[in-house]
């Protein structure tokens, strides 16, 4: 998930969800192994991020009963990333207080390669086997270059492009499908669109924030071409060097310029009240994204949304994995959890409950997932438009502090959208950038 970044918080529920984290006694110390026994009582601690989580309600009830030993507890739905991946950090470094099985999330798993040896190396519990259930460059990711698997891959964020229909048809745009997603085949017709509906419609803004719009472009661009954003694969800071960064900035500083911003932080309080007032039309919206939209919009606002194709071609936003830390004490029950809630069954369920789209080829291919509709979006067929894209996507390399790196970015486009000039902070977003991927 991937959010994949999807997944900022308010301080007060930070502090709260530290305060449970802390007061945890789960997890226990540094241990190298289980000390549990297998027929005894066990309590695994689940660590997810984002207000909706993971989807995985129905699954912890299903292996709790399949297994009457284990009792399961889920800990930061809710959480943002930010503050999740700081916290994580931390008790992976200090080598407790983290859950027996924790999220990683895709920009952010980089930067945990080089603590590995505090993670149950997967491979050795016999995830080997298990390579042909995901997608080969999801499965890359969760490897270290050193061969061990450090995490198992749970959901991938394919791209589409979600609108306010009722909201188009206002301002005498298409609202059949296929008719918007033609509007736009580039990210340049598609800015000229929203031109189109500035012009007939001045009480609502096109798109949502220029961060999300970059971020969407940026990858795309950069799959298409070096295939890395901040730095190489060499894990060379590259801001100023790599030409994809500075090809999506442009394209989204003219995004700017044209009037088509909200300029609203993402998963800001701002942003979610932007959702329940309806005060823009469109929405980069990866798979998991759609379920962000209808617990923010509302019941109010079903059927008023709908999706389209993305403009240009592929790109990934978000997505997340699930790991063992070896401050675990129950080891061996951790990575059998973690292996069922990734199995191809476990990814269907969490894309019914909460849209994540698998990572799995057969969960991808799974009926409940090809052939799906979501009523909510005027039953628009989700599984064929995510599980498309998904197979068609080139990964995109996120180096050890891409989130540190690309924060930098948008705090420079977000201040591109409060009058200050575009060349001037792209300057500041090169300065800004380099000093946070040190």
């Amino acid at each position: 998930m991937s959010v994949p970044i999807r997944r900022r918080r308010l301080a007060a529920i930070a502090v709260a969800s530290a305060a449970v984290l802390v007061a945890a006694t789960a997890c226990g110390d540094d241990s190298s192994g289980s000390d549990s026994k297998s027929d005894g009582p066990v309590t695994l601690v689940v660590d997810v991020f984002g207000d909706q989580g993971f989807g995985y309600e129905e699954l912890y009830k299903q292996y709790q009963a399949d297994h009457p030993n284990i009792k399961i507890q889920e800990r930061g739905k809710g959480l943002g990333l930010g503050d999740y991946n700081t916290r994580l950090t931390q008790q992976i470094t200090a080598g407790s207080g983290a859950g027996d099985v924790v999220a990683l999330e895709e920009g952010t798993i980089v930067q945990f390669y080089a603590q590995a040896d505090k993670f149950v190396n997967l491979a050795d519990q016999g995830a080997n086997e298990l390579k042909g259930n995901f997608l080969p460059w999801k499965w890359e990711q969760g490897s270290t270059p050193d061969g061990k698997v450090l995490g198992l891959g749970t959901d991938v964020g394919s791209m589409a492009l979600c609108y306010r229909s009722d909201l188009f048809k206002a301002a005498g745009l298409p609202t059949d499908r296929e008719q918007v997603g033609a509007l736009w085949p580039t990210w340049d017709q598609f800015i000229a669109t929203g031109q189109r509906f500035a012009a007939a419609d001045k009480k609502h803004k096109f798109v949502d924030s220029a961060t999300n719009f970059y971020n969407v472009v940026l990858m795309q661009i950069a799959g298409a071409n070096t295939g890395y954003t901040y730095y190489d694969k060499s894990n060379k800071l590259v801001i100023g060097e790599n030409p994809d960064i500075k090809a999506a900035y442009d394209m989204t500083t003219k995004m700017i310029a044209a009037g088509l911003s909200n300029n609203l932080q993402s998963f800001s309080n701002e942003w979610n009240a932007g959702f329940k007032n309806g005060t823009f039309a469109t929405i980069a919206c990866p798979a998991w994204m759609t379920g962000v939209i209808k617990g923010q919009a509302g019941d109010g606002a079903a059927g008023k949304w709908d999706i389209a194709k993305a403009p240009g071609n592929g790109g990934n936003w978000g997505g997340s994995f699930l790991a063992v830390p070896k401050s675990s004490k129950h080891q061996k029950e951790a990575v059998e959890l973690a292996k069922f809630l990734t199995s191809a069954k476990g990814q269907i369920e969490a894309f019914k409950k909460v849209g994540n789209l698998p990572s799995s080829p057969q969960a991808l291919a799974d009926p409940a997932v090809a052939d799906s509709t979501n009523d909510y979006f005027n039953k628009a067929p989700v599984g064929k438009i995510f599980a498309t894209g998904a197979s068609e996507l080139k990964p995109v390399y996120l180096g050890p502090k891409n989130n540190a790196v690309r924060t930098a970015v948008e705090n420079s486009l977000r201040a591109v959208e409060q009058g200050k000039t575009a060349e001037e902070q792209w300057q500041a977003a090169q300065k800004n950038g380099a000093a946070a991927g040190k």
